[in-house]
């Protein structure tokens, strides 16, 4: 099992110095990656709390500029609400700036209303993903690129982007309806699931290990745990590696309130 832990940096308790503490410390614990996630604007009614989140690619780039190892992932980037150009050169940066430690991890999205904030139309969303990241795998390996689009206005004729990424991004799809499952299927390194106890994520599990049973493909879990209790954590840790779970991302159950130093604490005890 690898393990990974997502950043301080949603949230009443992010700020610019913890994040940069815990993923250097998930650098010195030997923690397999560090994780960030996504929303650019928010109803106020549907968040509560707290509707802080600091930008998901910077907050990498930060954390990546004080470690050396450790891989930087999203969990995830929604890249229907985003034009794929100059996410693609801002992925393909941070994935050279880390000496190629990035993940990439994408889903379709569930925020309506974020979507129409961005003049985004919420109803073509999966269409706009499949494009973006044909559009930007295009970008990637081809120079000069030709790219014909249907959804996503962008005229490609004959045109180049560098740097190219140094090696190729692995793409994690989350999401774990039939769409979401056929995508990751066809065209994605791994799975990251979220959301799911290890008797709900079996079958999936199962499913996508039939499909893709190379040892190339990650079958990964994003749990929440309050970083109290260990017993607890290590159940969850055996419950979803007896089902075929490679990896695991573990985030905070309540980040406005939990210990944060306490979680990246507990997940460094389960390495070695």
């Amino acid at each position: 099992m690898k393990y990974g832990i997502h950043l301080p940096h949603a949230g009443d308790q992010a700020t610019p110095a913890l994040i940069r503490r815990h993923a250097e410390q998930a650098e010195a614990m030997g923690i397999d990656d560090v994780w960030v996630s996504e929303h650019i604007i928010v109803p106020r009614d549907k968040f509560p709390r707290s509707p802080l989140f600091f930008d998901p690619v910077l907050s990498l780039c930060w954390a990546a500029a004080v470690t050396k190892r450790v891989r930087l992932g999203t969990t995830v980037l929604v890249l229907p609400m985003r034009h794929p150009l100059p996410l693609a050169k801002e992925l393909a940066t941070l994935h050279n700036f880390s000496e190629g430690r990035l993940i990439l991890g994408a889903g379709s999205g569930w925020l309506k209303e974020e979507f129409a904030a961005l003049g985004v139309p919420f109803e073509e969303r999966g269409r706009r993903l499949d494009e973006g990241l044909a559009m930007m795998r295009a970008v990637w390996s081809q120079d000069p690129v030709t790219f014909t689009s249907r959804y996503i206005p962008a005229v490609i004729e004959g045109m180049t982007m560098t740097p190219m990424p140094i090696s190729p991004i692995p793409l994690w799809f989350g999401g774990s309806a039939e769409p979401a499952l056929r995508r990751t299927i066809r065209m994605g390194d791994g799975w990251h699931g979220s959301g799911h106890t290890a008797a709900q994520a079996a079958p999936l599990v199962a499913r996508l290990r039939a499909a893709r049973p190379g040892a190339d493909f990650t079958v990964s879990m994003r749990v929440q745990w309050d970083g109290r209790d260990r017993g607890v954590l290590r159940s969850l840790v055996d419950g979803y590696a007896a089902i075929g779970v490679g990896h695991l991302l573990i985030a905070p159950q309540d980040r406005n309130v939990d210990d944060w130093e306490a979680v990246t604490a507990g997940v460094g005890s389960l390495v070695g």
